[in-house]
């Protein structure tokens, strides 16, 4: 169909902040759909499963199990409102990101905030009485440690940036990122303060990441060489062709020494004609590989 290829493409020649949020919503995709079948089928199990497969579960003994859940529970959601919120404030902070940074260290700051967000949220559950009762049970789900993490990297290498917010007018991006931090990861901590914890997790490698950086050591560049890697491994390889060159006869190599003489001459005489100037680049670029091969 014509919209998978035109998504194919944007994929495949879109920058990595296309690519992550592709990703993010293919996942919700795939959620979405298990439920619908769940429900379908009258088996809420599938759908628990599916999601407690991608979550990453805050008790040592279910993660020794599901290790792989330090990534894919950033890049799952079940609410709409979950992940509409986070991928804009993905693309509005990963647009900025880039305009600074390259790709490369928006991607390391997206995995390893979602990475430190989910170390905080599992060993808090562990050590803290508050949630002992819980332990067990709960999982996360969401980008947003990683989205933090992009936010308060990006406020932290350029704080004076100005952004315009609709009804308050343009506002420095340190302020914005200071009253998400605020609302998303201080106020109510009680509600959902799994997910708070994991927030900042990710908010705090954000800061420590820019503080390196501008040390001059990019915290990242490890988990580049890795993905770089295993990106050069799956790539397809180009197939090695063989071409074996047709010998000139003398008729046609003569032919072709008359023919490039002629196109010398021809420039010359432009030269005497209009001055050196008048020369297109190609011609100009020809005179000077002839006049190396005279030297």
């Amino acid at each position: 169909m014509r919209i998978w290829d035109d998504i194919g493409k944007t994929f495949k020649n879109g920058n990595s902040l296309t690519r992550l949020i592709y990703v993010n919503i293919a996942v919700f995709l795939l959620i979405t759909i298990g439920s619908i079948i769940a429900y379908l089928l009258n088996n809420q199990t599938l759908q628990i499963n599916l999601l407690n497969w991608l979550s990453v579960p805050s008790s040592f003994k279910a993660f020794l199990v599901r290790p792989w859940t330090l990534i894919t529970y950033m890049f799952t959601h079940k609410d709409i409102l979950h992940i509409l919120f986070n991928m804009l404030w993905l693309y509005w902070f990963g647009t900025i990101f880039l305009e600074y940074l390259d790709q490369k260290k928006l991607v390391a700051v997206y995995l390893l905030g979602g990475i430190c967000g989910a170390v905080v949220y599992i060993i808090s559950f562990n050590i803290f009485p508050a949630f002992d009762q819980v332990v067990n049970e709960s999982v996360a789900i969401g980008a947003s440690a990683s989205v933090l993490a992009i936010v308060v990297a990006i406020a932290a290498y350029v704080p004076d940036y100005s952004v315009n917010l609709f009804l308050i007018g343009r506002i420095k991006i340190k302020w914005v990122a200071l009253a998400i931090f605020i609302l998303t990861s201080v106020m109510d901590f009680s509600v959902n303060s799994g997910g708070k914890l994991a927030h900042i997790g990710g908010a705090a490698f954000g800061y420590i990441y820019t503080v390196s950086l501008r040390r001059g050591h990019d915290p990242g560049k490890g988990l580049n060489k890795i993905l770089d890697f295993f990106a050069t491994l799956f790539k397809p390889r180009k197939k090695l062709r063989v071409t074996y060159k047709k010998k000139k006869t003398d008729y046609e190599y003569n032919k072709a020494r008359a023919d490039h003489q002629e196109q010398i001459n021809k420039i010359l005489d432009k030269i005497s004609k209009g001055g050196y100037d008048c020369l297109t680049k190609e011609e100009k670029d020809l005179l000077f590989r002839e006049s190396q091969k005279n030297n």
